[in-house]
């Protein structure tokens, strides 16, 4: 960001309106002194004011943050020109030089983080649930009808699939997608015990655990809950209900366990005969935010995420807005259109545990902008329309009101939205040619800026691809003014030691891949239109144990952005994804960083900064009279010598250094060998590793 350039655009935009330096900051809560500041590139809007300034001055944030000054692009890549590896040149001596000022400040949204509701990122992963097919979804085991993930328990006992009770809305939900919604029914014809089974549950001694359940049943029924030992043998909680009703009724309670066990059971059971239907069941341990683990947000925190984008990726095409209006055990699950990718670990459904409500309580609780990605195969252009209206619209508007009858009375004012997700491939559902997309995107666009003018729309592509930029991203430039960019880089098999440094290095290479790949994108594309590289990461990152690899590769490409991203017109960078693939590893017992998840931290602490040095291998930055300084040594088995200015004192200096590069590896903090020689800091950094230093500027 051009902090000179942001500071006239502020200046000129608040003397277009009429208002005084005073009015504007007594409408964002800041001094007059802290705009005229803004206005003279003394400072700049913190992270959580830059929505509200460009609502105020009525501009969009990409206008905000890029000061609305045509930029010429330099173009270094033909697009011809072949793309292949580079050699990484990290054995030689490093010597940093700072600049005081250039006038630029690193971007916030540069840190970036995916939400999508795939695989194990929120089911096993984010979400608080403890149950497996909690809505039943799916087939039943053969000859038997109970649903999987569940255990039959009685003799006898007839199970089956019936009425459901969770629904989509009928009014938004056009998808056609099947086994979707079905109700348990267990019927007792011969009198004892019978009921279903879960294994594999992690419990905690004294811990309490939220149960609900949906039932209704044909005969007055005493239902047992019960949480026990793996054989149902020994109990640690218990309560029993009635049931005695053929109309839906939901039960809450809480249980406490006596012991601790990693593989407890919860049993849920009646005895007598009469059919018992249940709808859906739910158990979360209690103490979680809106259904979320209280442990991953901490981390998601931690690791400073400024903008996430949701609910996809590819599940936002399997995704249907209107249905998160419903309560969350009423909610239909979403069978995945290529299940095998999206939801291979949740049988190829999301049981929709997130809508708006949470994802926006969730970025407000991390300080994260939201980035919203809709459906524009399955959805109409008046359907995402309402969506804009139910974010953003006031307690006048139609689904403004409805937003505000929900307890959220304040306009959410979300800013990005992306017109789909990676259309042009065939794992997208809807029109794959530019021509058709561009099509159906146009018209989504229209109807969302007319309910919310200052939209800053994404439009969707295999970019770089200059037939997409001239039939896609061209024509849609006066409505959409990024282009998305997602790119995934080679890991290594480590399945042969004999060519793990060649791996690791054709994985580290691939970030100047990646350059090439923004570099030929932004040759192509008017200078008007900005980039939303909303997605990166290694390939395969979430089927596969994190490593060191990873996290060398994280903080090479997150140097590499903060050095492009002013050049290029880089606004967005999202890695692709935070919880277990790639930044946060969970189990029932608890949830960590992995390496790229350390990287991630250490160098968001750019953000904000004055830059002062950017380079392929090093960033510095200066906030609030601190300097910054992160170093990647990539080299595979060699030290590297680093020469850093003496600015000031030095407050800290440590390095994030492992023994090995392989799987399940990640960084520990280690001090590292210093020395001061003049006017200059010598740092001696070991074999793939991070350095971080700050020095003290003044008093």
């Amino acid at each position: 960001m051009d902090i000179y350039k942001i500071g006239s655009l502020i200046a000129a935009e608040r003397k277009k309106l009429g208002m005084t330096q005073e009015s504007l900051g007594t409408r964002l809560g800041v001094t007059a002194k802290a705009v005229s500041k803004w206005e003279r590139g003394l400072s700049y809007p913190d992270i959580t004011l830059i929505g509200k300034l460009a609502n105020e001055l009525k501009i969009s944030i990409v206008e905000l943050l890029f000061g609305e000054v045509s930029r010429s692009s330099v173009c270094y890549i033909d697009e011809k020109e072949a793309i292949s590896p580079v050699s990484l040149n990290c054995d030689e001596e490093l010597t940093l030089s700072f600049e005081d000022d250039r006038g630029f400040v690193v971007s916030p949204y540069l840190f970036g983080e995916n939400l999508e509701h795939t695989r194990a990122n929120i089911y096993l992963g984010l979400s608080a649930q403890m149950l497996k097919n909690r809505k039943f979804v799916g087939k039943t085991m053969a000859c038997r009808g109970y649903s999987t993930e569940w255990y039959p328990i009685g003799d006898k006992v007839f199970f089956a699939h019936s009425e459901p009770y969770t629904r989509h809305d009928e009014t938004f939900y056009h998808m056609k997608r099947r086994n979707e919604c079905h109700t348990q029914q267990i019927t007792n014809l011969y009198g004892g015990i019978s009921g279903i089974g879960q294994h594999g549950l992690c419990i905690r001694q004294n811990a309490n655990y939220e149960f609900r359940i949906v039932i209704k049943s044909t005969a007055s029924l005493t239902v047992c809950v019960a949480l026990t030992d793996r054989n149902g043998i020994e109990t640690y909680a218990s309560c029993e209900f009635i049931a005695d009703s053929n109309e839906w009724s939901s039960h809450s309670m809480t249980l406490q366990s006596t012991k601790t066990d990693n593989d407890a059971d919860i049993r849920i059971t009646f005895e007598g005969e009469g059919s018992l239907f249940i709808g859906c069941v739910s158990l979360m341990q209690e103490g979680h935010f809106r259904g979320m683990r209280r442990d991953v947000i901490d981390l998601l925190k931690d690791m400073g995420i400024h903008i996430l984008r949701w609910p996809g990726g590819n599940f936002a095409g399997e995704y249907c807005w209107y249905d998160g209006l419903m309560p969350v055990d009423m909610r239909a699950p979403f069978a995945s259109y290529l299940w095998s990718e999206t939801q291979s670990r949740s049988g190829g459904y999301d049981f929709h545990e997130i809508n708006t409500d949470d994802f926006i309580a969730l970025c407000r609780e991390i300080g994260a902008e939201p980035y919203i990605t809709i459906n524009p195969t399955w959805n109409t252009p008046e359907e995402n329309a309402a969506w804009v209206e139910y974010c953003n619209g006031d307690a006048n508007t139609p689904f403004g009101a409805m937003r505000s009858e929900r307890g959220f009375p304040a306009p959410y004012d979300v800013h990005f939205w992306s017109l789909g997700n990676e259309f042009g491939y065939g794992h997208m559902e809807g029109d794959n040619t530019p021509y058709g997309y561009s099509q159906i995107a146009m018209k989504n666009a229209e109807k969302m800026l007319s309910v919310s003018d200052k939209l800053c729309l994404c439009t969707c592509g295999p970019y770089p691809n200059s037939e997409w930029v001239a039939h896609a991203a061209k024509p849609m430039s006066a409505v959409a003014q990024l282009v998305s960019m997602h790119y995934y880089a080679p890991s290594p098999t480590y399945a042969d030691p004999v060519i793990l440094q060649k791996e690791y290095e054709l994985c580290l290479g691939a970030v100047e891949i990646a350059r090439r790949k923004l570099h030929i994108l932004r040759c192509n594309l008017d200078e008007s239109l900005k980039i939303s590289f909303d997605e990166w990461n290694t390939w395969n990152a979430w089927y596969r144990p994190s490593s060191v690899t990873d996290g060398i590769f994280t903080a090479l490409m997150l140097h590499m952005l903060i050095e492009e991203a002013e050049n290029l017109g880089i606004v967005i960078a999202c890695h692709f994804e935070a919880v277990n693939e790639g930044m946060i590893e969970t189990n029932p017992e608890g949830a960590s960083l992995t390496a790229s998840g350390q990287a991630f931290a250490l160098i968001q602490q750019h953000a904000g900064g004055r830059l002062m040095h950017a380079s392929a291998n090093a960033a510095a930055s200066k906030k609030d009279n601190v300097i910054v300084v992160t170093v990647v040594n990539p080299s595979f088995g060699n030290q590297r010598q680093v020469i850093i200015p003496r600015e000031g004192m030095l407050i800290e200096a440590f390095v994030y250094a492992a023994e090995r590069i392989l799987p399940y590896t990640r960084f520990e903090v280690e001090p590292v060998q210093t020395r001061l020689e003049g006017d200059t800091y010598t740092f001696i950094m070991p074999p793939h590793s991070l350095l971080f230093a700050r020095f003290q500027i003044g008093s």
